[in-house]
């Protein structure tokens, strides 16, 4: 996940090094896979990567060139063991997070806060559906490989459904509906009839994603009499504002 943003990125001076050395993991780019347009699978790997503790929709924060400029990104998986974190990146557009998703090459060093807490869903028993969009297939991925057992699928809202198809192929990523997002917001309606054998199934719905059809989906599925305890929200961006993870 990641927030849209047009700061420049900035080198890191004395005070950041400093904060870095002090709160960070340092890494390093070992893999950035193009999975389809704007989609990144990014490896890295580090010693202290190892020996971490880590829960699928917890969070990472990325240094972008200084510990005040990071970015907040999902990993889909944390081999604690070999010291490797993996996180699928979604390039929304000009800011400092999409630029790194693009361009972060093998070899690259970064710093990384956390893992942090963010979303918990571990404690859950009844299926899931994970409904979101572009920066929510991740958390998807990662849930899923939680427990094979239980039953986990996804909705969400793409602007590009071919991309986001191919994406979820690559990832062997099941149960998966894409609705086509429209600029009128006219398809959240789809999203959330797509979620009426869910509800009639008693399925928790894990809320992520863009703030906004967060905030329409929840009211719609409460008309719907599911209680609060069958929803998790979580909103990872809105337009125009950042500092959302």
């Amino acid at each position: 996940m990641g927030a849209l943003a047009t700061q420049p990125v900035e080198e890191p001076g004395r005070l950041s090094r400093a904060l870095a050395r002090m709160w960070m993991k340092s890494a390093t780019v070992t893999a950035n896979e193009r999975l389809a347009d704007r989609f990144h699978l990014i490896t890295l790997e580090g010693h202290a990567l190892e020996d971490v503790t880590w829960r699928p929709g917890q969070k990472v924060q990325i240094a972008m060139g200084s510990a005040f400029v990071a970015r907040t990104y999902t990993p889909i998986e944390w081999n604690a063991s070999a010291g490797r974190m993996c996180i699928l990146g979604y390039s929304h557009g000009d800011g400092p997070g999409s630029a790194w998703v693009r361009t972060a090459s093998p070899g690259d060093a970064c710093n990384i806060f956390g893992p942090r807490a963010s979303l918990d869903v571990s404690g859950r028993s009844e299926a899931l559906v994970i409904v979101g969009d572009e920066t929510s297939i991740g958390l998807a991925y990662a849930v899923a490989r939680q427990n094979a057992t239980r039953l986990v699928t996804s909705c969400f809202e793409v602007e590009d459904a071919a991309a986001a198809q191919q994406v979820a192929e690559s990832l062997d990523l099941k149960g998966v509906t894409l609705v086509a997002r429209r600029a009128d917001g006219a398809h959240i309606a789809a999203l959330g009839a797509s979620l009426s054998d869910a509800v009639v199934a008693g399925s928790a719905f894990v809320l992520t994603g863009k703030a906004a059809t967060i905030q329409t989906l929840r009211q719609s599925l409460r008309q719907r009499s599911v209680q609060t305890t069958r929803l998790v929200t979580k909103a990872y961006w809105t337009p125009g504002k950042t500092g959302l993870d």
